[in-house]
């Protein structure tokens, strides 16, 4: 049995990453559960609530899991590299907001290079 590909660069990541996450509804339960994410820092902010940081990780997790388990059907990339799959989580993010990424799924994208 081949060893599995151990990445060394962000770079070399990032498109096997977009390739675990092609189904449209996957893009669309991470981009919500990131946004959330998002707000629930900005509310422990504005109310200095260091509390609330403790939903974070269910938050981000919880949405991105259901996406892989249920939709995408396969093993999330955290359990393998988790440090490139956070940042891949916030590149990709970036990515639907600018439209290089689509939450139509991975057919949509638009930057050369990110199609499978």
């Amino acid at each position: 049995m081949a060893s599995p590909v151990r990445f060394t660069r962000f770079g070399d990541f990032y498109p096997y990453y977009l390739s675990e996450h092609q189904h449209a509804t996957c893009r669309q339960l991470h981009f919500a559960g990131s946004s959330l994410v998002l707000v629930v820092v900005l509310l422990a902010i504005t109310y200095s609530n260091a509390l609330l940081l403790g939903l974070l990780p269910v938050i981000g997790y919880g949405f991105a899991w259901v996406g892989h388990f249920f939709f995408e059907k396969n093993r999330p990339a955290t359990f393998r590299y988790p440090l490139y799959s956070l940042w891949g989580d916030w590149v990709m993010f970036k990515d639907i907001l600018i439209g290089r990424v689509s939450l139509k799924g991975q057919a949509y994208d638009t930057a050369p290079g990110l199609k499978g």
